[in-house]
């Protein structure tokens, strides 16, 4: 006799209504029924990896690959997908050269690679510095995944080297493996990171070079040696450009302010408005390929709500609703508070399990509608009913 089909109460009771939100912002962002590709590389979408057409995946030179929304319905139906959430600039790979037994079928004439696609080890299912599957049937830890917004990647909470702050969900998170690629990040984290993550601050004194006329011998130039955070390429050859008049990086440099340089960095929301857009610092993002972060409108947040958004508008008006309002006011209210009864008399069935400590089968569920429908029809006849 095979098992029967379980439900989680967890999902049922708390994280139900939660989880379809996610997904609806997450998905209603994207295409269902277009495949992504003629849109170029795409400002950020929905993606997939399947692990049935590229089988190497994740072993040496196994082949990394990812499908927008509409093909992971129309042309992987049925695989072994990797559920990637979203990426930025990326371009659908499905059918190219990536994929030797699959030919898209909403859009069959792609070129051989997307070559300003980026890979990382979430296409081959694995993330973190422990590079482990989401869920890991290994780990017995409780313990969210939070996204770097540089590299994409996810990491669990205790692997970021800081106590993770409450309110997560409203920030944005860089990794300390993407603060020590890109160090000028140090200086703004002094002064715009979210302050609660557990780790030192401290100040240090600058430094101030004497003039001319003070110095007594031979003149010799300003030293380009700085700290981690401000050492930055081409100073004359060896150090730190000259900034513009201006610059916000520069002044901040100037304060002194040093935070210590471990652990992932936690922003506030709308920090990326405060990062300076001279001249010389958009050479710097752009160098770095972190033009991105000058772009309030990159964020995930922006894209669930614009998904949010999309979701409702095609919608349209609720048919509950609609036909309540066909329906005189006495009908109307009978129908709401058949319907709270139900809602209500469903979550204390649901907890009884909880509180057992068991599972809700497809059985139990198909007698509590059964029930249901004979305490209506007692009411119906006119006999009393008790709960």
């Amino acid at each position: 006799m095979a098992e029967e089909q379980t439900m989680s109460l967890v999902d049922v009771l708390e994280e139900n209504e939660e989880l379809e939100e996610e997904a609806s912002a997450v998905l209603a962002g994207s295409d269902s029924d277009l495949c992504s590709y003629p849109q170029g590389y795409v400002k950020r979408q929905a993606l997939y990896a399947c692990s049935t057409c590229t089988p190497a995946s994740g072993v040496a030179g196994g082949v990394a690959a990812g499908v927008c929304l509409a093909c992971s319905y129309k042309c992987h139906e049925g695989h072994e997908l990797f559920e990637l959430y979203t990426k930025r600039n990326f371009r659908c790979d499905c059918g190219n050269r990536k994929f030797t037994e699959l030919q898209c079928k909403l859009f069959p004439g792609k070129e051989d690679l997307n070559s300003q696609n980026k890979y990382s080890q979430n296409f081959f299912g694995v993330y973190c510095t422990c590079s482990r599957p989401y869920p890991d049937p290994d780990d017995q830890v409780e313990d969210e995944m939070i996204q770097c917004v540089v590299c994409e990647d996810w990491l669990h909470g205790r692997h970021l080297g800081v106590a993770v702050p409450d309110g997560v969900e409203l920030q944005e998170m860089i990794c300390e493996s993407c603060m020590n690629n890109n160090s000028f990040l140090w200086t703004y984290a002094a002064h715009l990171s979210f302050p609660g993550a557990g780790v030192e601050v401290k100040e240090e004194p600058i430094t101030s070079v004497p003039k001319e006329e003070e110095k007594g011998g031979d003149v010799t130039e300003p030293s380009c040696k700085r700290s981690r955070e401000e050492a930055e390429p081409d100073c004359k050859g060896q150090g730190h450009a000259e900034a513009e008049p201006g610059c916000r990086l520069k002044e901040l440099q100037a304060i002194g302010q040093n935070r210590v340089q471990s652990g992932a960095v936690f922003w506030p929301s709308a920090w990326r408005s405060k990062l300076c857009s001279c001249y010389t610092c958009k050479e710097r993002l752009s160098a770095a390929g972190l033009s991105f972060l000058l772009d309030e409108s990159d964020t995930v947040l922006a894209y669930e709500n614009k998904g949010k958004s999309s979701e409702q508008r095609l919608q349209g008006p609720d048919p509950l609703m609609s036909a309540l309002d066909n329906l005189n006011r006495v009908q109307q209210l009978e129908i709401i508070h058949g319907y709270n009864d139900m809602k209500t008399e469903l979550k204390d069935f649901l907890q009884r399990f909880a509180a057992e400590g068991k599972v809700v089968t497809s059985e139990d569920i198909r007698q509590f509608f059964e029930q249901q429908q004979s305490r209506k029809r007692r009411r119906d006849d006119g006999r009393f009913y008790s709960p």
